[in-house]
C-alpha cells in the first residue's frame, strides 16, 4: 500500500504542475484577448478528479495488490501521462484546464492532435481507469468513469463550440 500512495502523490504533484502550467497559459490566453467557455463545468472537473485520487487511497486500504492487475495497469497509468504531456507540450501556450479560445490564433493540428481531436481526454479516460485498478480499486473505477463520461460529453460539446468560433474568427 505504500508504493502505491507514493504513486497516488506523484500523480496529486503532477496535477499540481498541471495547474502552474495551466495558470501560466491562461493568463497568456488572457492577455491576447482569450474567451472562456464553459466555466461552469469547470469545479466540477476539479472535485471529479480529486476524489478519485481521494478515492483510489480509500478503496485500496481494503484491496489487494494483485500482480498481474497491477503491474499492467501501472504501464497504462505511465503511458496516459505520456500522452497527456504529450498533448501539454503539442499545444503550448494554447493548453489550458479550462476552455479558452484566442482570437486569431490558429488551431493546433500537430502531434497527437493529427490522430484525434481530444487525445488529452484519452489520457483522461485511460488514466481514470487504470489508476484505480493499479490496486485493485474497481469500484472507483466504476464511479469514476461513469461521472467522468457524463462530465467529459459536456466538456467535449463546449470545447467542440468554442472550436467552431475560433474557425468562423479565421474564416472572417
Amino acid at each position: 500500500m505504500l508504493a502505491y500512495t507514493v504513486l497516488i502523490a506523484a500523480v496529486a504533484f503532477e496535477r499540481v504542475a498541471e495547474l502552474v502550467v495551466s495558470q501560466r497559459n491562461l493568463q497568456w490566453s488572457r492577455e491576447r484577448g482569450g474567451v472562456e467557455f464553459g466555466a461552469s463545468h469547470y469545479p466540477l472537473m476539479v472535485a471529479l478528479h480529486t476524489g478519485l485520487l481521494a478515492a483510489c487511497l480509500f478503496e485500496a486500504a481494503h484491496r489487494e495488490f494483485v500482480p498481474v492487475l497491477g503491474w499492467s495497469m501501472f504501464a497504462l497509468v505511465l503511458a496516459a501521462q505520456g500522452l497527456r504531456w504529450w498533448c501539454i507540450t503539442t499545444l503550448g501556450h494554447q493548453w489550458n484546464t479550462r476552455v479558452v479560445v484566442v482570437p486569431g490564433a490558429g488551431r493546433v493540428t500537430g502531434g497527437p492532435y493529427r490522430f484525434l481531436t481530444h487525445p488529452n481526454y484519452v489520457a483522461v479516460v485511460v488514466e481514470g481507469i487504470a489508476l484505480p485498478l493499479v490496486h485493485s480499486a474497481w469500484i472507483t473505477t466504476l464511479v469514476f468513469t461513469a461521472l467522468n463520461a457524463a462530465l467529459l460529453r459536456s466538456r467535449i460539446t463546449v470545447e467542440d463550440k468554442a472550436l467552431q468560433s475560433l474557425a468562423r474568427s479565421q474564416s472572417a
